[in-house]
């Protein structure tokens, strides 16, 4: 599976794009955050009242100018919602923007804001294991009042521990998510966050990540408000569907997503062997390697769940894959 289409929705607000072809540096509309685009005639929403996307695209405008068009154009002030889109690489640049220090270095300026995505970037601008990144770390010391993070992509990717009150959703979408990243999520103080997804990806393009590492997650130690579980695009999914069986945390879980990997009957049965899913709102198991004589067991084992056992894939010969790597 690859990503081919950038976000037209996000935190149930509709997306409004600024790029490279949105706006001018002569001509900007009075009211910041309304008015009409003076390229394009199209209309700006309200600035609260939108989900907005700012990238450039291969060689066009710099990420950096485009960057500040949108702050001097629209009220930024308002904006609650903000995705970052292609920002450029070093193949193209030795200095490349980093998007991390234009967002920190204008946080005064986002006063409001409350969700941010980091790398809303199509397979087409830039595989997901290529989309290369920096220390995210400062941005939660920048923006103490994220309620949600999204990040795509895992190159060059730094995370300290942190601390959030306010933040609710924490995502990481990869091909392979560097096992220290996932140690730094589960050393981070998160009282309230209630839904975390990992997509841990496979060794070959980072993601060293084993079941030990998964421990704080699992244990139920960390985390107290944790809702939804999603430990995803594994190559060592029936390892960790065995120790979701017996984990703590799942007790306390409306939904557990163990999608995206190389999920066999192997470990399907440990799941149904384990502790009752029966509570569950949703079990996601979604591009699977189950056969249909254990999808008719699971269906059957959790009559009142929501269970998603769609892309039933067959392996090629000995070879299984998960989801989304490269």
């Amino acid at each position: 599976m690859a990503i081919y289409e950038h976000l037209e929705e996000y935190v149930g607000l509709p997306v409004a794009t600024f790029n490279e072809d949105t706006g001018t540096d002569e001509e900007e509309d009075d009211g910041r955050g309304a008015g009409a685009d003076p390229v394009t005639g199209a209309d700006f929403p309200p600035a609260g009242e939108a989900a907005w996307f700012v990238g450039t695209s291969f060689d066009e405008e710099p990420f950096d100018a485009v960057f500040r068009r949108f702050t001097e154009t629209i009220d930024t002030t308002e904006v609650t919602a903000l995705i970052i889109g292609y920002w450029g690489a070093s193949y193209e640049s030795d200095d490349f923007p980093d998007p991390v220090a234009l967002l920190t270095g204008a946080a005064a300026s986002f006063p409001r804001l409350r969700s941010l995505f980091l790398g809303d970037i199509t397979g087409e601008e830039a595989e997901i294991s290529w989309i290369e990144h920096s220390d995210i770390t400062p941005l939660f010391a920048a923006f103490p009042d994220l309620e949600r993070f999204d990040v795509r992509g895992a190159q060059g990717l730094v995370l300290d521990p942190i601390r959030s009150e306010r933040l609710k959703v924490l995502r990481f979408e990869s091909g392979g998510l560097p096992a220290r990243i996932v140690r730094a999520v589960g050393a981070s103080d998160l009282p309230n966050l209630e839904h975390l997804d990992l997509w841990l990806g496979e060794e070959n393009y980072g993601g060293d990540t084993t079941v030990a590492d998964l421990a704080p997650f699992l244990s139920g130690e960390r985390l107290p408000n944790l809702r939804h579980l999603g430990l995803e695009d594994s190559e060592i999914q029936d390892e960790i569907a065995a120790a979701a069986a017996g984990a703590p945390v799942v007790a306390r879980l409306e939904s557990l997503s163990l999608a995206m990997g190389i999920l066999t009957d192997q470990g399907a049965e440990a799941l149904l062997a384990g502790q009752p899913l029966t509570h569950l709102r949703k079990l996601d198991l979604h591009h699977h390697f189950l056969s249909d004589a254990m999808v008719e067991r699971v269906r059957a084992a959790l009559p009142g769940v929501e269970v998603d056992l769609d892309d039933q894939e067959k392996p090629d010969g000995e070879w299984h894959y998960i989801a989304v790597s490269e």
